[in-house]
């Protein structure tokens, strides 16, 4: 095993030298990132219907982890807008303990995925799969955040898109004005300030300027402490939560999207700050750090965890240059909680969803959305509606693995529509680019250059022979006019042949057989070959019948002919 390949990134950064300076860079950057996690992580946390100081549990517990163990140099982790929707809908079936149970054994499938090294596979989830829930968790955020942001007498908020918007409509004549007049004044700042001084961590700012107007003017707005009372100054004791075999059972299939969704999450994250810094993040380690942050965060009372992008992005902004920034990030947020937690009950509820609600927007990606929708292939304007749709109306788990499927299938048929078996003996034809022009290449090794005898049926598989286009093999015989004496199969542009194109190559032996038909194999890589000795056909189809050119075939076919 190689103990290099599983060090932490922050062990790899340390050893390469760190100064006084360098810490100095890391301390200003933690600080400044804090700052800006300190309402995010109570937003999210109310957001996903948990107390706000489940996230800052999450973001001190988890964050430190993520950062010390994790692949990524700039990587800040903690509660994110992407987990709400999941959290928010687990806990209402589920309760707070059957989240507990949920992210513990997502943060153990994480941590495998990194073991087993999966980091690479998660990076292919398609795009509009990405994209399309993406934005559709924005707009579930957005929807969940009225209640507060208009200060409405809901008790409990469904989970469900159409559920919350009915219940809207019957209680929007109820609005609180107050708390109303402190949501929009707190989204003009939030807006206003950001584009105008865009270094300075605004939503600080604006929960200051809010939690003091409604205390100096005794203004009937919701806040964090009328809702949820004192907040604790410290980390709680660490317990282990009641598992039953029940429990995990019913919770099993949140877990994977909890899972699923930190992987895609954090590694996008990594390949945010990689693009901003040129560094190179390690997707194995990072998960397992996912992992791992899960678990301890759940311990200590807090919440499902992941790369946060946009503090990672201020991270880096701020001046970070290790893993350290991250930790004094954790670290100053267990300060705030210990210095300012009466303070902190003072912020209104109004303010957090102006907060959130900026965030859904720009989390919404709308100009990707805009872009995939009105410019892509069909295909990926079906698989992004689809999976946008299905998040918003149904649930995330339908919307991602929906998503998924369909862009599977969609691959699969876009590799069936490429790959094709033509007569290359009776077809003269060139290759044509995108204006349907012929290239000028030359194939010297071109069917009609060569001399094929009359009794020889020459046919070309042209791309991957896989399940999709085995079963186009075994028409073929039927579309020659009379069975011939020798048929070659020439497999040079076949780079892979999966189990069920093994299995039609053996059907389409036995039918040429039964035809008095002897089949010739050309151009078959190595790796082919393999397959086919593991699968014992070598030995059904006669090692001569398999060769390495058009060539060698014809002049296997030459000798056959004779023999007949």
């Amino acid at each position: 095993m190689n103990i290099k390949y599983w060090l932490p990134r922050s062990f790899t950064v340390l050893r390469e030298g760190y100064s006084v300076a360098k810490l100095s860079s890391d301390i200003v950057a933690g600080s400044t990132v804090a700052i800006i996690a300190l309402p995010l992580a109570m937003a999210f946390a109310i957001a996903s219907g948990v107390s706000p100081e489940k996230g800052l549990f999450t973001a001190v517990v988890a964050g430190i982890i993520i950062s010390l163990f994790g692949g990524s140099r700039y990587q800040i982790g903690g509660p994110t807008g992407a987990f709400v929707v999941v959290l928010y809908a687990v806990i209402l079936k589920h309760g707070y303990d059957g989240l507990v149970i949920a992210t513990f054994l997502a943060g153990i499938m994480l941590f495998f995925m990194g073991i087993f090294r999966l980091g690479n596979i998660i990076k292919y989830i398609p795009y509009p799969v990405t994209v399309g829930f993406t934005t559709g968790i924005a707009l579930i955020i957005f929807s969940s955040q009225i209640k507060d942001f208009l200060g409405l007498p809901i008790a409990k908020m469904p989970a469900e898109f159409i559920d919350q918007w009915k219940l809207y409509s019957i209680e929007f004549l109820h609005v609180n004005y107050y708390a109303l007049a402190i949501g929009a004044v707190s989204m003009a700042l939030l807006i206003k300030l950001r584009h105008r001084f865009p270094h300075i961590p605004t939503p600080i700012i604006v929960i200051i300027l809010s939690a003091l107007a409604v205390y100096l003017f005794k203004l009937p707005v919701e806040t964090i402490g009328s809702k949820f009372g004192t907040l604790p100054a410290t980390l709680p004791y660490p317990s282990i939560p009641a598992f039953s075999l029940e429990k995990v059972r019913a919770v099993f299939p949140d877990a994977i999207t909890i899972a699923l969704l930190g992987a895609i999450e954090s590694l996008l994250s990594c390949v945010v700050a990689d693009g901003m810094t040129g560094d190179r993040h390690h997707s194995n380690k990072e998960l397992m750090a996912q992992g791992a942050a899960n678990i301890a965060s759940v311990l200590f009372g807090g919440i499902a965890a992941t790369g946060a992008i946009a503090r990672t992005a201020t991270n880096i902004k701020a001046g970070a240059y290790s893993p350290i920034a991250g930790v004094v990030h954790s670290l100053m947020l267990l300060i705030f909680m210990f210095l300012f937690s009466k303070f902190i009950v003072l912020i209104p509820l109004a303010t957090l969803a102006a907060i959130l609600i900026v965030v859904a927007w720009n989390m919404s990606e709308f100009h990707h959305f805009k872009a995939i929708a009105l410019k892509s292939e069909r295909n990926d304007i079906v698989v992004l509606l689809m999976t946008f749709f299905l998040t918003v109306l149904i649930d995330l788990n339908t919307g991602v693995q929906t998503g998924i499927m369909l862009a599977g299938l969609l691959f699969i048929k876009r590799m069936i529509d490429v790959t094709g078996i033509v007569d290359t003996k009776n077809t003269i034809g060139m290759p044509l680019d995108e204006d349907d022009e012929p290239l000028e290449v030359e194939d010297t090794n071109a069917i009609s250059k060569k001399i094929v005898p009359k009794d020889v049926e020459v046919y070309e598989i042209d791309g991957p022979f896989f399940f999709g286009v085995a079963d186009r093999l075994k028409n073929i015989l039927s579309e020659v006019s009379q069975a011939p004496k020798v048929f070659i199969l020439r497999m040079r542009h076949v780079p892979m042949i999966d189990a069920t194109g093994l299995h039609a190559l053996d059907e389409f032996f036995d039918l040429c057989q039964g035809n008095g038909t002897i089949l010739v194999l050309s151009g078959v890589n190595e790796h082919i070959k393999l397959k086919i000795r593991r699968l014992g056909f070598e030995k059904k189809i006669g090692t001569e019948n398999i060769t390495d050119n058009i060539d060698m075939a014809l002049s296997r076919a030459h000798r056959l002919l004779e023999k007949e």
